[in-house]
């Protein structure tokens, strides 16, 4: 398989997909609640997977999908390649603010990202990573991640760690922000790693993100340098459900280390 050419491939879908979806926003949504009322999907979610999905097959037709929407494969395995998709992240945005999500996508062969993409639908931004080629922001490459430390960093939480909660001790997270330079939280995992690929944020933390949240940014995070790991310091399964930080170095360490204590 040639990479660049499914480099071009995955490319032109996301272009294309994204104008779909900012057509969609001149018609009628229909928005339905997932496992509970604030997990969000609407009928664009799953017209944009469905076009993905047509459009995959037909160009690698023993290639699989992990798909947010359940409209792929039952993937058990990542042997050979697999495109992991979510086609927005950040529904809640979407649906409330129009901005602030993306289409997030990694290509995987035999258990290995060797492509991923984050693409900002409405700022028309495609940060982008390939195995061993390093990472790109609208075809320009960027540099590798800095250094931090936490009295200078800013960092991307959601306020619900910060309260008590059944992942982690939440005490930690108040002596993390008391000390940090500031918070942010944008409701897109992808737009948040995309954020510290690009240096605008120094970290970013959750409890709780699917491996479609997660496998473009992993990919691209890796080439610049950017520390991935679950908040337990492991690698990331992206056959299920993970905590969740990527840094840049020296501060990842002294989260995990100090900061975080998992329930």
């Amino acid at each position: 398989m040639n990479i660049h050419n499914l480099d071009k491939v995955a490319k032109s879908l996301i272009k294309e997909a994204a104008g779909r979806i900012r057509a969609s926003f001149t018609t009628e949504l229909i928005i339905e609640s997932k496992s509970e009322a604030n997990d969000l999907v609407t009928n664009i979610d799953k017209e944009t997977e469905q076009f993905f999905i047509k459009n995959i097959k037909q160009n690698f037709p023993d290639h699989r999908i992990m798909g947010e929407e359940g409209f792929g494969d039952n993937i058990q395995d990542l042997n050979g390649y697999v495109w992991i998709l979510d086609p927005i992240d950040g529904t809640m945005n979407f649906i409330h603010q129009k901005k602030n999500f993306a289409i997030s996508l990694g290509i995987f062969k035999d258990g290995e990202g060797i492509l991923g993409y984050i693409y900002d639908v409405m700022a028309d931004d495609l940060l982008s990573g390939a195995l061993g080629e390093g990472a790109f922001f609208n075809d320009q490459r960027i540099p590798r991640v800095e250094h931090a430390n936490v009295e200078q960093s800013i960092i991307s939480i959601n306020a619900s760690w910060v309260v008590p909660n059944k992942y982690i001790e939440h005490e930690g997270m108040i002596q993390l922000l008391n000390k940090v330079r500031g918070t942010r939280s944008y409701g897109s995992a992808a737009i948040e790693i995309l954020y510290v690929v690009m240096g605008r944020l120094d970290a970013y933390v959750s409890m709780r993100l699917s491996p479609w949240d997660i496998a473009g940014g992993i990919v691209i995070a890796n080439e610049v340098g950017a520390i991935v790991t679950t908040l337990a310091n492991e690698p990331i399964n992206l056959m299920g459900q993970n905590t969740f930080i990527v840094s840049k170095p020296g501060l990842h360490g002294d989260i995990v280390g100090n900061y975080v204590k998992l329930k």
